[in-house]
């Protein structure tokens, strides 16, 4: 398996925009077994997304997906920049 973890910051004010565009892009990604997004309860502009894929191709062939695109394309105005990613290899877990 293939996993990332990575914290967004969004531009002051619009992280429940962020939220939106970044989970609207979900509905069919094959490979995907887990896509949790999670507001930082200590960051009222942070964002963190974790990702669990069948493989490391899975996630980069979703990145060609056209709702993961209009998804990405919708964002970039809002999204300030990436603090934190991490490549992981998941062993399992819920949901996994």
């Amino acid at each position: 398996m293939y996993g990332l973890i990575g914290k967004i910051t969004c531009l002051p004010g619009h992280r429940d925009s962020l939220v939106t565009h970044l989970l609207a892009g979900t509905g069919d990604m094959p490979g995907c077994l887990s896509y949790v997004v999670a507001i930082d309860p200590a960051d009222p502009n942070g964002v963190w997304v974790t990702e669990v894929w069948e493989t490391a191709q899975h996630h980069k062939d979703s990145l060609a997906l056209p709702q993961v695109k209009q998804a990405i394309a919708a964002a970039r105005p809002i999204i300030a920049g990436f603090e934190h990613s991490f490549e992981t290899t998941p062993v399992g877990g819920v949901g996994v």
